[in-house]
């Protein structure tokens, strides 16, 4: 055994490091957030990330006094990759790590509230927003990857329906899901000319779609508000075919701090390796990553188009 191997499990012996890697490994986490979930003092909680900071665990992301804190694991070396999977396994189970995570639930609950609250209020003029912060069309650069005339697709967490609108010209049928009840009565004011559109109140962890019903599947700018993305990436392989093709167009990796405090995002973006890691986990193969053009006259993080097939 190395010595790398041996200063990384000094690292993993105190358990509130691996508390907190646990929860980093499956949430962007600020230091209050952490506190709440741990129920510990910032003094005690900032101690710790700083030596997992220090021995290149985590990645910080932020500024001024908030900043989020994430385990990405594929940036690790393989022996503490090896190391963290075991610790991870025996750990998962545990009845305090089990509190950790319904304690994390609650406090992404308070995100997602945020994001639901903001989109309540913002569904008249969230065409002018969503224009300026990732210009007017960037959906058809990613679509051209998907349409084909016979298809049945699943435009999931559809806002005010832009991409159905896209989509419904050039497919057999949309059906289109948001939970948002102003957003729904949005995008069936803007798809009131297609008739092959369907709209259902829904989740993205709770599909109102029937197994197996979809050719395609597209979550466009809606992972970074998903708390447990692979639990979602489980459910829409449910409601795809055999064969049948998921896009995920989203922000890549960004410092745009703004988005979560004011808009609730949960994750800051995402990269390559993460986004690939949860398509495979939930059972997707042929998985591929590809940034897009940047818009000139968008103002926002540059996006990704990721996809992948079910089995």
């Amino acid at each position: 055994m190395t010595s790398a191997v041996l200063d990384r499990l000094s690292i993993l012996a105190d358990r509130t490091r691996s508390r907190i890697l646990l929860l980093l490994d499956r949430n962007e986490l600020t230091v209050g957030e952490l506190c709440t979930i741990l129920q510990l003092p910032q003094s005690t909680v900032s101690r710790h990330l700083k030596t997992l900071a220090d021995d290149g665990w985590l990645l910080a992301r932020g500024e001024a006094t908030t900043r989020f804190y994430k385990l990405v694991v594929s940036r690790l070396d393989d022996d503490t990759k090896d190391l963290w999977a075991l610790l991870r396994a025996k750990m998962a189970g545990s009845a305090g790590a089990t509190q950790d995570k319904q304690r994390a639930e609650g406090v992404l609950a308070k995100r997602r509230d945020k994001a639901l609250v903001f989109f309540q209020d913002s569904a008249g003029y969230w065409d002018m927003m969503r224009t300026e912060m990732i210009g007017a069309r960037t959906d058809l650069l990613a679509l051209l990857d998907l349409l084909d005339e016979n298809w049945v697709v699943g435009d999931l967490g559809c806002g005010a329906g832009h991409v159905s609108d896209a989509l419904a010209p050039c497919v057999a049928r949309v059906i289109s899901v948001d939970e948002s009840g102003p957003m729904l009565a949005a995008a069936e004011k803007r798809l009131s000319a297609h008739s092959n559109v369907e709209l259902r109140v829904g989740t993205i962890e709770s599909l109102p779609i029937e197994d197996e019903s979809l050719d395609a599947a597209v979550l466009f700018l809606v992972a970074h508000f998903i708390t447990d993305p692979s639990k979602a990436m489980r459910e829409i392989r449910r409601v795809l075919k055999p064969a049948g093709r998921l896009l995920v167009v989203d922000l890549m990796s960004h410092d745009r701090i703004e988005y979560v405090v004011q808009l609730g995002h949960v994750w800051q973006g995402f990269d390559g390796e993460q986004v690939k890691e949860w398509l495979e986990r939930a059972g997707f193969t042929a998985c591929r990553y590809r940034p897009l053009p940047a818009d000139p006259e968008a103002k926002g993080p540059a996006l990704f188009a990721a996809s992948g097939r079910k089995k």
